[in-house]
């Protein structure tokens, strides 16, 4: 067995990605498998139909392969996070919670593993409603240095590798460290063509 700090960074050979990739189709996830996140960038241009109101969660994925931009200043979808960032947090509290439970989500996720679950770790919750069920269409994207064997230990990427990258970052951005103050796992995706895994074979993100 790799170290932790090998087995939470580096990405995940080809046999490994091919075992997530089987299980998680076997529990109803439709998946597929990219050399870079340049295809990833493209592939979910062709996966959101132009007008769609989309949703893009706080994702270095997504920043840095450039979707996190074309969905939010493209100008080719509806793109929910702008229009949140322009509300009052108090007084718009409820519109914005609506807002974000039900458009078209593209995120990514802490882990994925082998035997076919998606874990998502997140302070405040926001993307948490549509990546469970609120979302008609939801996207993760997700580097290979995430795929690890079983569940016990895509918690331990959570706390021990993910969540000290991201709280750095929002150190930085929001002045103030993250948490895990909820967890979702994903076992199963019960609405065949409601949820798309882009598993890359490099690793991006935390």
């Amino acid at each position: 067995m790799p170290s932790s700090e090998t087995l939470f960074t580096e990405p995940a050979p080809a046999d490994r990605l091919a075992r997530a990739a089987a299980a998680l189709t076997a529990n109803g996830f439709a998946v597929e498998i990219l050399d870079s996140a340049a295809e990833a960038r493209a592939r979910v241009g062709e996966l959101i139909v132009d007008g769609a109101s989309v949703f893009t969660a706080a994702s270095e994925t997504l920043r840095l392969s450039g979707i996190d931009e074309d969905i939010n200043a493209g100008g080719r979808y509806q793109a929910v996070k702008p229009q949140v960032v322009a509300m009052d947090r108090v007084t718009q509290a409820d519109d914005i919670r609506r807002l974000l439970a039900g458009p078209d989500v593209v995120g990514s996720v802490a882990a994925l593993t082998e035997t076919g679950s998606l874990v998502a770790a997140s302070a405040s919750g926001s993307q948490l409603p549509a990546y469970a069920g609120g979302a008609a269409q939801a996207i993760w994207i997700n580097g290979a240095q995430k795929v690890v064997p079983d569940l016990a230990t895509a918690l331990r990427r959570v706390d021990e590798h993910a969540l000290p990258l991201e709280s750095a970052r929002a150190q930085d951005v929001y002045g103030m460290p993250s948490a895990v103050n909820r967890l979702l796992v994903l076992n199963a995706e019960p609405h065949p063509g409601r949820a798309t895994v882009l598993l890359l074979r490099e690793a991006i993100g935390f």
